[in-house]
């Protein structure tokens, strides 16, 4: 573990060096969240009511803040992607290093830019005028498992791009991810779709963490925390394994 954790690191200051020379990609990357703050709640927000009561703002924004931590699954798989189709895995994988290394790294590299969008988009959402209404301990508790969401998906993407291989295929991963992100509480209550609709949209992963993020934020909406940790968890202990038996098969 201590090995894999060094190397990891290492793997950290690697891809934060690209990041530092190439800032047009991190500012593409924290400018998207917020797009899609000002469209959803200014565009296609206007009509749109709360189960219960309550300013469409305030449930929205936790929503959107979960929503952009799922959406880590496209921009990861495309670079794991892209180093095994370069061959720079290939030279890694020659070095006398962790096998955990390079993906740990790319994980803790896109969980530190993920930390520095979601307080981007913590700073748009209270330009628009949502607010949280627990106290400091609340919000630091609803961002730490929004946090937590990012980081197990994170590791779904990584999978997805030692299986595939191929950059190219980004496009199915979007088909895949976009589909899952709306059918969520992130957006609107399950209370209002039609019932089959609903009851997929309480068992999406997202939904757990929109829900307790809204509740931790004391913004509309009921939620549990405990299943927004279990979800996270879960999907760590069945994509953590398979992204390092993959990685240990890539030359076979």
């Amino acid at each position: 573990m201590k090995w894999a954790l060094h190397d990891g690191w290492i793997m950290t200051h690697r891809e934060l060096a690209h990041l530092a020379r190439q800032p047009a990609q991190l500012i593409i990357t924290l400018l998207f969240p917020v797009l899609l703050v000002v469209m959803f709640a200014f565009v296609l927000g206007g009509g749109m009511t709360v189960d219960g009561g309550g300013d469409y703002r305030e449930y929205l924004l936790p929503g959107m803040f979960a929503m952009t931590m799922m959406f880590g699954v496209e921009s990861t798989f495309q670079a794991i992607a892209t180093d095994l189709n370069r061959g720079v895995t290939d030279r890694f994988r020659s070095l006398p290093m962790s096998p955990a290394g390079q993906v740990l790294g790319r994980n803790l590299a896109d969980l530190i830019t993920s930390a520095l969008g979601l307080l981007v988009m913590v700073g748009c959402g209270l330009a628009v005028g949502w607010r949280w209404h627990n106290g400091a301990a609340g919000a630091l508790a609803a961002v730490g498992l929004l946090l937590l969401l990012r980081f197990a998906v994170l590791w779904v993407g990584v999978y997805l791009g030692l299986l595939s291989r191929n950059p190219n295929l980004l496009m199915a991963v979007q088909i895949l991810v976009w589909p899952v992100a709306f059918l969520s509480s992130a957006l609107a209550s399950p209370a209002d779709m039609p019932s089959w609709l609903g009851a997929l949209s309480a068992w999406n992963p997202l939904s757990a963490t929109a829900d307790a993020t809204r509740a931790l934020f004391g913004n509309p909406g009921e939620g549990q925390v405990w299943k927004a940790v279990a979800w996270p968890l879960a999907l760590v202990a069945v994509f953590f394994p398979l992204s390092i038996r993959q990685y240990r098969r890539l030359s076979r």
